[in-house]
């Protein structure tokens, strides 16, 4: 009696089978299905609760943050082939790709815009987790992660932004640059290494763009998968409820294909259409060939740091270039750790109390900066007043004292006045921290003139 002999399946299958471990069925459809849902699977779980699918719970912010890497991704390596690093021919190189290269300008737009939006999408991003709660146990980690993935999303912008070589980056990156001078003991040591020199040059040029093709795109990523990962261990997105819903644990699963991921997938192409749109009809800044002899008047940083160059103007720089923006820093890892109510996750602004004492705190945080900023334009004069002390204590420590006795008495003064629960006034002393900061930022940018003086955005002329 012979022995049956096996058959070995063909080599195609064996490969497909070694690849999606799932058996071939010969069907174009359901193999282009099972492809997908193998990789669908891996970024989300088989089910999720219906309640997260509420797109004004979210607004999309995450996966808008992920379409734009992934276009950002596309778009920089197209950039790369034609663009080359170095100071005579950088500029050109941008140039060409306006007059030589098929869509070159337009890719170009569309990599810029990007970048800035995903700046905003993020930052709207960690708002939106941190005003529903979504930050708290067991999700403090991922929030670290958050604040890291904002970080390296202003610092890939911030190396992008020299590449062009042109006066609007250069002296751009001059002014942001310097704001590294100011960290003690390793100010200095840090601005030579990063810019290659004591001056920008073809080196910091170089060191830009490493940085911006290779070692940052590599850490987003990095922190990404670390993201997506840590958001299904610590049990998938919040739920949202209403304000006199009790705490939710448990909602009705749907598949996360059909009802995720299609919304997903109309969502990124609306996005990806409005971002082509605007890519396609407004160009990316561009200005004249970088000239280190000729400093433009007004010399501002990039939007994102504006803020900070309005802090110097207010503060010593060690005070306002370092100190306020790192007790921010640490202010945003602690909040995990300080609200502590965990009765209102799921509940935009905690309460309708919280809500109410949001819009507040945005409205006194707003006039309450836009009035200081107008009284030390034209009244206060700290160093006049505390003559004889050194610059560091008459500008920056004692105005910094201010700052932080006013507010931990607006922090009492909700608590209260309004009766505010703890987590209503952490959420109200942020609202105006952020308020404030918003104002500054906006102040830096349009009402900042000739030697960075006052005045409104129709008087503004730009001096070479």
């Amino acid at each position: 009696m012979t022995e049956p002999t096996l058959t070995r399946p063909p080599v195609w299958q064996r490969i497909w089978r070694s690849i999606v471990r799932e058996p071939f069925t010969g069907d174009r459809r359901s193999r282009l299905r099972l492809v997908m849902n193998n990789l669908i699977l891996h970024l989300h779980p088989s089910q999720v609760p219906a309640r997260t699918l509420r797109f004004t719970y979210t607004w999309g912010l995450g996966g808008l943050s992920g379409l734009l890497v992934v276009i950002l991704a596309v778009t920089g390596m197209l950039l790369e082939t034609a663009y080359t690093p170095s100071p005579d021919k950088a500029y050109t190189s941008i140039l060409a790709l306006s007059t030589r290269i098929w869509f070159g300008q337009f890719i170009r737009n569309l990599h810029h815009w990007s970048g800035n939006l995903m700046i905003i999408v993020v930052a709207l991003h960690m708002l939106r987790v941190f005003f529903t709660g979504a930050f708290r146990a067991p999700r403090e980690f991922n929030w670290l992660v958050g604040i890291a993935l904002l970080l390296l999303t202003v610092i890939a912008n911030f190396t992008g932004y020299l590449l062009p070589w042109d006066q609007l980056a250069y002296w751009a990156i001059t002014v942001g640059s310097s704001i590294i001078v100011y960290i003690p003991l390793i100010g200095n040591g840090l601005a030579n290494v990063l810019l290659g020199g004591p001056d920008i040059g073809p080196t910091t040029l170089l060191n830009f763009y490493a940085f911006h093709i290779s070692i940052i795109p590599m850490a987003i990523l990095v922190l990404m998968s670390l993201h997506f990962w840590r958001v299904r261990k610590d049990g998938g997105l919040s739920l949202p409820r209403s304000v006199d819903e009790p705490p939710v644990n448990k909602d009705e699963n749907v598949l996360t294909v059909a009802d995720l991921v299609r919304p997903e997938a109309v969502w990124a192409t609306v996005a990806l259409a409005g971002i082509v749109l605007w890519s396609a009809f407004v160009n990316a800044p561009l200005e004249a060939l970088a000239n280190p002899d000729a400093s433009p008047n007004p010399a501002k940083a990039a939007w994102y740091f504006m803020g900070i160059q309005e802090l110097l103007l207010h503060f010593h720089p060690l005070i306002g270039a370092i100190i306020v923006p790192t007790l921010g820093l640490l202010g945003m890892v602690a909040l995990p750790y300080m609200d502590s109510d965990m009765d209102s996750v799921g509940i935009y602004f905690r309460s309708r109390r919280g809500r109410w004492l949001a819009l507040f705190s945005a409205a006194s945080g707003a006039m309450a900066t836009a009035l200081y900023v107008v009284l030390d334009e034209f009244f206060i004069d700290w160093a006049g007043w505390f003559y004889g002390l050194p610059a560091i204590i008459s500008n920056g420590v004692l105005p910094l004292i201010l700052l932080l006795l006013g507010v931990i008495g607006y922090y009492e003064f909700v608590r209260r006045v309004f009766r505010a629960t703890k987590c209503e006034g952490v959420l109200s002393v942020f609202v105006l921290v952020l308020a404030g900061f918003i104002v500054l930022t906006l102040v830096g940018v349009f009402f900042r003139g000739a030697g960075m003086k006052l005045m409104f955005p129709w008087q503004i002329v730009t001096i070479h």
